[in-house]
C-alpha cells in the first residue's frame, strides 16, 4: 500500500436470475438427508479434539485469522451481477489440521451462508460477528488434510479500516473491486485472513458479457455461455489473503512479456486509457530494474490494474497486479511493484512488522530516484531528517517496528522512517554488503513469512558486526534521533 499522497488529477443489464448452483443444491440436499448435519460429537478418531481458535493472536488485529489449521489452496467460484451488485460464491478450502479439531473458524463479514460441508459431509454453521464456525460431522485429527466448502451469497460490503480508509468490496461506476489490506478480503470470501497463512488460489468469476474479470496470477481459461463470460485465474505461488483481488469492469487489456519471458497483463478502465497509455512500457521498465536490484522476480507473471476510483485514496500491492485508483506516477509504480518482493513474496508474520513491507518499498523509490538522475538516497534521507521532504511529516510519531494500534500501521513512521532505517544499514555496512542483504532476504524467505528479528540477524551476519545500537535508535527508538549520524560500538 502507499499512503495517501497528492497525485495527478483525479481519474477518473442485470442478468436473468440464475438457477440454483449445483454446489448449493448438493449441500442443501446433504443437510436435509442427514437432518441438518447429523451427530457432531464423533471424536473417537481425533482424541483431544477441541474448537479451533478464533484468531491467531496478532497484537494489532486479534480477531484476524484462525488457529488450528493451515490453508494450502483456495478455490473460489464467484458469480457477480454489476447492476444489482449481488455476489454468489462457493469457497473450497484445502487445509491441514495443525491439531485435532472439533470445529474450525473462518473470517467472513456480511453475506449469507447457504450451506457448508467438510470432506463432503454436511457441517453445522454458526455466525458471531465476523467469525464463521464450521462444526463437521466427524472431528478432524491432527495432521488430516481436509476440504471445507462454503456456499454463500448477498451484496458484499465495504469495510472501514481502523485508520478510516475503505476496503472490502468497493463498487465502481460500472463494476466492482475487491481489496483486502488489512481486513477487507473477508467481505467477499470466507478464509483464514491473516498474512501468516499463505495459500495458492484458483479464482473463477462469471460476469455479464462485455465485462472483464481480472484477478491475481495467470488467466487459465475463459469461456462464454449465453450472455455470461467466465474467467479463471490461477495463482500457484503462495499468497496472503489481503493481497487477493477481483476487479470487474469493461477494461482495456494490454498483454506482453517483460524482458521477453515474463507474462505481463495490464487492465485499464477505458475512461482512463489515454492517461495510462504508457503504463505497460513503464511496468516492464520498473520490473526489469527491480529485478536487477532485488533479485529474481518472485512470481510467474506481472502487470497492473487501473480502476476508476478517484476517492479511494491509496494504491495496493495486490499480488502480480498492483491496483491503482488512477493512472500512477512513476514513484507510486516503483513502490507498488517493489512490494512484489517486499510484502507479497516475503510477507510479515504479524502486522506489527509492516515496516518490512512499506519501509522497503519506500526505499525502492529512493533507489530509483538515485539511479535516474534525481536526488541521491543520502539527500532524500537528509530531507526527511530535516523535514523538508513532502512525505516526511509525522515520521517521528512512533518507532517504525512498534505501531501503537491497528489504526497506525500505515502511518508515516512505517514508511518514511522505515526507509531511513534501511539507509542507515546501507551506510553502516557499505553498498556491496547492503545489496547482498536485500537479495539474500528476498531469496531466503521467498514465498514465505519473516519478521524483524530475522532481518536484523541477516544484517549482522552479512556485515559481520553487531548493529544493535543502530536498530535501537532508528528502528525502536522513540522520537527523532539527536543526530543523523549512526551510533557505532
Amino acid at each position: 500500500m502507499h499512503p495517501p499522497v497528492p497525485e495527478e488529477p483525479a481519474l477518473r443489464t442485470r442478468p436473468s436470475p440464475r438457477p440454483l448452483s449445483a454446489a448449493l443444491a448438493l449441500l442443501l440436499c446433504a443437510a436435509a438427508c442427514t437432518g441438518g448435519g447429523g451427530s457432531h460429537d464423533a471424536t473417537d478418531e481425533a482424541p483431544g479434539a477441541r474448537p479451533g481458535a478464533a484468531g491467531v493472536g496478532d497484537r494489532l488485529f486479534p480477531g484476524l485469522g484462525n488457529g488450528g489449521y493451515d490453508v494450502t489452496r483456495y478455490r473460489l467460484t464467484l458469480d457477480y451481477a454489476p447492476d444489482s451488485h449481488r455476489l454468489k460464491g462457493t469457497a473450497e478450502l484445502t487445509a491441514r489440521a495443525t491439531r485435532a479439531l472439533s470445529s474450525l473458524n473462518l473470517d467472513l463479514a456480511g453475506l449469507r451462508v447457504r450451506g457448508a460441508t467438510v470432506d463432503g459431509e454436511p457441517a453445522r454453521t454458526a455466525r458471531t460477528g465476523t467469525e464463521l464456525r464450521l462444526t463437521p460431522t466427524t472431528a478432524l485429527p491432527k495432521g488430516r488434510t481436509f476440504k471445507a466448502t462454503i456456499v454463500y451469497d448477498g451484496r458484499p460490503r465495504t469495510i472501514s479500516d481502523p485508520d478510516g480508509s475503505e476496503e472490502g468490496w468497493i463498487e465502481t461506476e460500472d463494476g466492482a473491486v475487491g481489496l483486502g489490506e488489512p481486513t477487507g478480503s473477508m467481505a467477499w470470501f470466507p478464509g483464514n485472513h491473516h498474512p501468516s497463512d499463505k495459500a495458492a488460489y484458483d479464482i473463477t468469476i462469471t460476469v455479464p458479457q462485455g465485462y472483464t474479470a481480472v484477478s491475481n496470477g495467470e488467466l487459465a481459461g475463459r469461456a462464454e455461455h449465453g450472455d455470461r463470460t467466465t474467467f479463471h485465474w490461477r495463482t500457484a505461488e503462495p499468497m496472503a489473503s489481503y493481497l487477493a483481488t477481483v476487479a470487474i469492469d469493461d477494461f482495456d487489456i494490454h498483454t506482453t512479456t517483460t524482458d521477453g519471458t515474463l507474462p505481463q497483463y495490464v487492465a485499464v478502465d477505458p475512461e482512463l486509457a489515454d492517461r495510462a497509455a504508457g503504463l505497460p512500457d513503464q511496468v516492464t521498465e520498473v520490473v526489469d530494474w527491480e529485478t536487477r536490484t532485488f533479485g529474481r522476480y518472485p512470481f510467474s507473471s506481472t502487470g497492473a490494474i487501473v480502476a476508476d476510483l478517484p476517492d479511494l485514496g491509496y494504491a495496493l500491492e495486490t499480488q502480480t497486479k498492483p491496483l491503482f485508483p488512477s493512472p500512477p506516477g512513476e514513484a507510486l509504480l516503483v513502490h507498488e511493484l517493489a512490494h512484489q518482493w517486499f510484502g507479497d513474496s516475503v510477507t510479515p508474520r504479524a502486522w506489527k512488522d509492516m515496516w518490512l513491507n512499506e519501509g522497503f518499498a519506500t526505499y525502492a523509490e529512493w533507489l530509483w530516484e538515485e539511479d535516474h538522475d534525481g536526488r541521491t538516497a543520502q539527500e532524500i534521507f537528509d530531507d526527511f531528517y530535516d523535514g523538508t521532504d513532502d512525505e516526511s511529516e509525522g515520521i517521528w510519531a512512533f518507532p517504525p517496528a512498534s505501531p501503537p494500534s491497528a489504526g497506525r500501521v500505515s502511518d508515516p513512521p512505517v514508511y518514511g522512517r522505515g526507509a531511513m532505517v534501511l539507509h542507515k544499514v546501507r551506510e553502516a555496512v557499505g553498498d556491496k554488503t547492503f545489496f547482498a542483504i536485500l537479495r539474500a532476504w528476498t531469496r531466503d524467505h521467498r514465498h514465505g513469512n519473516a519478521d524483524t528479528r530475522q532481518f536484523i540477524a541477516l544484517c549482522e551476519k552479512k556485515a559481520g558486526q553487531d548493529l544493535q545500537d543502530l536498530f535501537d535508535v532508528w528502528l525502536y527508538g522513540d522520537g527523532k534521533p539527536a543526530s543523523a549520524t549512526s551510533p557505532t560500538r
